[in-house]
């Protein structure tokens, strides 16, 4: 495996996410900031953070697959949240909780950050992923 997840003694507990992520790979793979859209522009989840967050991370997944990689290989994972509180995160990871297991995604997450924003592209857009992984 290219990629090592981990949490060094000393570091920040409990966070739903890895502190580090160790790549010993020569292939990047980088996927740009996915949304809560089918392939055929179909907005999913309207209103729905949870639902969002879910679809965006699906779609994700498709992105990794296409390159030949799975979250297995991630090394970072950043969130783009907009209008974030933290009283969302509930309703956040219950996104992330939803897909986990059907796209691969171990808990706790490679190193994530989350950023909350004031507004993305569209005004229906939620959330983006953006993923880099890193492949032998």
């Amino acid at each position: 495996m290219a990629v090592q997840h981990f949490t060094p003694e000393g570091m920040l507990r409990p966070v739903p996410y890895h502190h580090v992520a160790v790549g010993t790979g020569t292939r990047h793979v980088h996927v740009s900031g996915q949304i809560a859209r089918r392939a055929d522009g179909t907005p999913v989840a309207p209103g729905d953070l949870a639902g969002q967050v879910a679809q965006a991370l699906r779609n994700t997944s498709v992105g990794l697959a296409g390159a030949g990689a799975s979250f297995a290989d991630v090394l970072r994972l950043t969130f783009y949240v907009t209008r974030w509180s933290p009283e969302k995160i509930g309703d956040f990871m219950a996104g992330v909780e939803a897909v986990a297991d059907g796209i691969g995604l171990r808990l706790p997450l490679p190193p994530a950050s989350l950023i909350g924003v004031d507004h993305l592209f569209e005004p229906d857009v939620l959330v983006e992923v953006e993923a880099t992984a890193l492949l032998d």
